[in-house]
């Protein structure tokens, strides 16, 4: 009988018996030939990004196909997979196409045909893909559960790709600006066990584009964005212009306290047009303290605060010091807002003048402040001074004394001050002095000075209206010139 080689099945083991064979002809040769190891033998797993974008789509409960069994029409159709992936065909009953790919699926039915078709050729087709849905959680704007959309064709190009976790958080509002970027969390339901967690470094994905950090979800994923236990104000900036973050389109609301002209709630949106609510760009602090009328005179910039609610309920506070801001050009410092912020100005316990007329320029100062000046000026009544004015400076707006009337050694500096009460001062001038708070103050909005009648401008007013009778015979003024060497 002739023999006949049988046909090697097994790859690893002819491997193994060929090396087995080449050591005993020719000792020492498989060191000189350097025959693959057992374990390069062994399939490699493809790289993480090849996998991802190779990713077949696996059939489940709510795709559409197209089943065609070759030179058998009567079997062939459109089907929809019912809710548990068990689809029902003719004459063979229940076939189960959960997780399968379109391939995987026409080699199930073929044998499941095999007993009633002689060698069946069976196609599969996916015309349209059930709908995908998944949960995103954590620090993101509008946390709940999607439905996302597949892309890529189908029918003559069924290739489909699975949404990523970018799009998912993109559909879910973007990351809050306390979201830890690096330590997000997928989780895949299994089969058996109660689900695989991957961890995901989308701060890599922001910064390289690096592809391997988006993972591509499947049905039912779950993703999870945990909070930074410690916030980085210049990557906060980074995230707010990533596509990771909210639209700049959504309006915010927040609220600026303290040294600010009018605190309140007020409602921001970003964007590029000018219209009210705006603020031209990102909505950052110094912009909404523009909205609420710019700091006031005695506001500290250099311990500003913000104070901000994650989604779990737990409040933290931000530290910002705009003097830095202007000073050093700190970009970091101006931080991006986000729904819910309060920014607290406190109170500054000490005013330099120089900082003062610096500050009055900053682009969170409001533009002007409304004063009154009464009494004898030239022009009284209600000046529009820049942010910081001094007082001499506002005397001088108001056109300066009525030298025949004004008292000049000193005025009155009336102030509603913030817990209600007023407060009434006495300011002796001295247009040589700069900015004090003795002699030349800085003035706040709706201050009123008052600048009284000399002495002789009473003694003038007192005689005027017994001595208007004699119709001009006497000239009081005059009088009182002639005279004013003993006043």
């Amino acid at each position: 009988m002739r023999y006949v080689p049988q046909q090697l099945t097994h790859p690893v083991g002819a491997a193994m018996s060929l090396g087995v064979f080449l050591t005993l002809i020719c000792p020492g040769s498989i060191g000189r030939a350097q025959l693959p190891t057992f374990e390069q033998l062994q399939p490699q797993p493809p790289p993480a990004s090849l996998a991802q974008s190779q990713a077949e789509y696996t059939l489940g409960g709510g795709d559409r196909i197209r089943l065609d069994i070759l030179e058998v029409p009567q079997y062939s159709g459109e089907y929809q997979i019912p809710p548990g992936g068990s689809l029902t065909l003719p004459l063979i009953g229940s076939v189960s196409l959960e997780g399968l790919t379109e391939q995987q699926a026409a080699q199930v039915i073929s044998a499941r045909y095999q007993s009633v078709i002689k060698r069946p050729l069976v196609t599969v087709t996916l015309l349209s893909p059930r709908p995908f849905n998944v949960s995103v959680s954590g620090e993101v704007n509008r946390p709940g559960s999607y439905t996302l959309s597949f892309t890529g064709g189908v029918g003559d190009n069924p290739g489909i790709q699975y949404p990523s976790v970018t799009q998912a958080i993109q559909q879910a509002g973007g990351v809050t600006l306390s979201a830890d970027l690096r330590n997000v969390q997928v989780r895949r339901r299994q089969q058996f066990g109660s689900g695989a967690v991957t961890k995901v470094n989308l701060w890599e994905f922001v910064q390289t584009g690096n592809p391997r950090q988006n993972l591509l979800l499947r049905d039912g994923d779950t993703v999870f964005v945990p909070i930074l236990t410690n916030l980085n104000l210049a990557e906060a900036r980074q995230i707010a212009t990533s596509s990771l973050a909210s639209d700049p389109e959504e309006p915010l609301t927040i609220a600026v306290v303290g040294q600010v002209n009018r605190p309140g709630t007020y409602t921001i949106v970003g964007g590029n047009t000018g219209t009210d609510g705006r603020t031209l760009g990102l909505p950052t602090i110094s912009r909404a303290i523009q909205r609420a009328g710019g700091i006031k005179p005695i506001a500290d910039i250099r311990q500003i605060s913000v104070r901000r609610v994650t989604k779990t309920g737990a409040e933290y506070t931000i530290s910002v010091n705009l003097w830095q801001l202007l000073q050093m050009g700190d970009f970091k410092q101006d931080t991006v807002l986000q729904e819910g912020d309060t920014i607290i100005v406190p109170t500054a316990s000490d005013v330099n003048p120089a900082e003062a007329t610096e500050l009055a320029t900053a682009s969170f100062s409001p533009d002007t402040i409304q004063v009154s000046v009464v009494g004898e000026v030239t022009r009284p009544g209600l000046v529009e001074v820049p942010p910081n004015t001094p007082l001499n400076q506002a005397l001088l707006a108001a056109g300066g004394f009525d030298h025949k009337r004004a008292r000049k050694s000193s005025v009155e500096l009336i102030r509603l001050n913030p817990d209600g009460t007023v407060s009434k001062q006495t300011i002796p001038i001295d247009f040589a002095q700069g900015i004090n708070e003795q002699s030349n103050p800085i003035l706040r909005d709706n201050d009123i000075v008052v600048v009284n009648r000399s002495g002789v401008a009473r003694i003038a007013d007192t005689l005027e209206t017994p001595l208007s009778t004699f119709g001009g015979v006497f000239n009081v003024f005059r009088l009182f010139e002639f005279l004013g060497g003993f006043f």
